[in-house]
């Protein structure tokens, strides 16, 4: 009898598997007993060429949910090291997730398919392999959130429940999250190189990293030198983009920084509401290391392990590879703090003067802003929408002052905002112009929750209602007030991995 051969969904060119040899493990995903499909992503799946009906059909989705690779995938688990809250461990790689394969897009842009919760591989540490609706959900919900607010991060193409049970803290629906990235390279990857003591390894990655993502440091005089330099310029202006919608990515191991500057891994992240530095949401972050304000200093840390691992290709001995990369290092917040104000100005109508001494005013007011934000428990995304309305002259029911306890406070710093503004303050432009920076929408903690709760026993209405809202953020529609509301006060927000 004659195997029929698989289908062609997508036209794969797979340059990681033909040239890096030594930081993956060839592997097929489990078999889904039974594969449905949940939600698929029909725009991501026309820019990267593929038929939607193909996908929606039997067989596309048994590749979606890895039970069956389409023609010209060659399924592979990645290997790569990671510092996980601060401790290092070597051998961590894709424990339960497969890179598919590269796609070459409708754009020209080459693009890993990848799945996750896809079965245990040879890095899977004791773990199942497996995944459940919710979290797969949540990574869908909030990566798609993450684009439709401009902030680089893998995207996600699908949720394909396998109609088997997982087990966490109780018996749960699986399913397999296929999603979409520039590239799974990472600094992890990185540190496995290098920890291998395999030079050529090392140089091998940094050179197709180079190529694939950073191409004007192939010119360099010093390529792994300039490769830092832009891996860790990409990384401030993406975390300060983070902090500019209160984002906390909740688990910012090395493994999950990547070398193209795009957010990675939607585990036990959350929006903060009430403005607080401390805020954390993860379940096991029990020192807030991760917190929302610890997020900038994280980041710098993770890249500080990224040099240390390129430094056998910076110079010939470890002292001058180091005196090399410091300065690079320690550019790091004038990068990002650079890269902060940009984005507050452009929330608050700000314009850039190019006045220097401006830089020290507007941080001191954006400085004393977050703290009356902080002090009187303000919501972080709702201040912003209000503070248009209170530019627009609007009524004082939508306007920002209705927010604030300490109102001398806020009056006093109003005075001041409408001073830096000047002809801008009275401009109807300019609230125009932050109401198309400023999001109404953001994955609410409590709408997640409940979306997830529902999708988990088959209801997927509240589920795709705020997929709907999220994915058109700074649009207020009708209908959707309930969404763009602060949750319960007093709720206390918990996420977790989901492994």
């Amino acid at each position: 009898m004659s195997v029929a051969a698989p289908p062609q969904l997508f036209a794969f060119d797979n340059s990681f598997v033909r040239e890096m040899e030594g930081l993956y493990v060839p592997w097929q995903g489990a078999v889904a007993p039974a594969p449905e499909l949940l939600v698929l992503n029909e725009a991501l799946a026309v820019e990267l060429g593929a038929e939607v009906a193909a996908l929606r059909a039997p067989e596309g989705v048994a590749a979606l949910v890895g039970s069956a690779p389409p023609a010209g995938a060659e399924p592979v688990a990645m290997a790569y090291s990671g510092h996980q809250f601060g401790s290092l461990s070597p051998r961590l790689g894709d424990g339960r997730a497969l890179l598919l394969g590269e796609v070459v897009d409708a754009g020209g842009r080459r693009r890993d398919l990848h799945l996750k919760g896809s079965g245990r591989t040879p890095f899977a540490r004791g773990g199942d392999g497996k995944a459940a609706v919710g979290p797969m959900l949540r990574e869908h919900l909030v990566s798609e959130a993450m684009h439709a607010l401009v902030i680089p991060t893998t995207r996600a193409l699908a949720v394909v429940a396998t109609g088997e049970r997982v087990m966490r803290e109780t018996a749960l629906p699986g399913a397999v999250l296929a999603r979409v990235a520039s590239s799974h390279l990472r600094v992890g990857t990185f540190q496995y190189a290098s920890l291998s003591g395999d030079i050529a390894l090392l140089q091998r990655l940094t050179d197709y990293a180079i190529a694939r993502h950073h191409p004007a440091a192939t010119d360099a005089d010093v390529p792994a030198l300039a490769l830092f330099e832009a891996v860790l310029d990409a990384q401030a202006k993406l975390v300060a983009q983070w902090m500019s919608v209160a984002f906390v990515h909740g688990v910012m191991n090395t493994d999950n920084m990547t070398i193209s500057g795009e957010t990675i891994d939607y585990g036990p992240c959350a929006f903060m509401e009430a403005f607080d530095p401390a805020a954390t949401f993860s379940s096991i972050d029990h020192g807030g290391r991760y917190a929302y304000g610890m997020q900038p200093a994280l980041a710098q840390w993770d890249l500080a392990r990224l040099a240390e691992s390129l430094l056998p290709l910076i110079a010939d001995d470890t002292e001058s590879a180091a005196a090399l990369a410091t300065p690079i290092l320690e550019s790091w917040w004038p990068r990002y703090d650079a890269a902060f104000l940009a984005r507050m100005r452009a929330k608050l109508g700000i314009p850039v003067s190019g006045d220097p001494g401006d830089d020290e005013l507007d941080t001191t007011l954006i400085a004393d802003l977050l703290g009356l934000l902080r002090a009187d428990h303000v919501d972080f995304t709702s201040f912003f929408r209000a503070a248009a309305s209170t530019l627009r002259g609007d009524d004082r029911t939508t306007d920002a002052r209705g927010l604030f306890l300490n109102l001398a406070a806020w009056d006093a710093w109003l005075a001041r905002w409408r001073e830096r503004l000047g002809d801008a303050a009275d401009d109807p432009a300019t609230p125009s112009t932050m109401d198309t920076i400023n999001p109404v929408y953001i994955p609410r903690n409590h709408a997640v929750e409940d979306a997830l709760t529902a999708a988990t026993v088959g209801d997927l209405a509240p589920y795709h209602r705020l997929l709907s809202a999220v994915t058109r953020p700074f649009e207020a529609r009708a209908g959707f007030e309930d969404l763009a509301a602060p949750g319960p006060d007093g709720d206390v927000y918990v996420t977790y991995c989901g492994t």
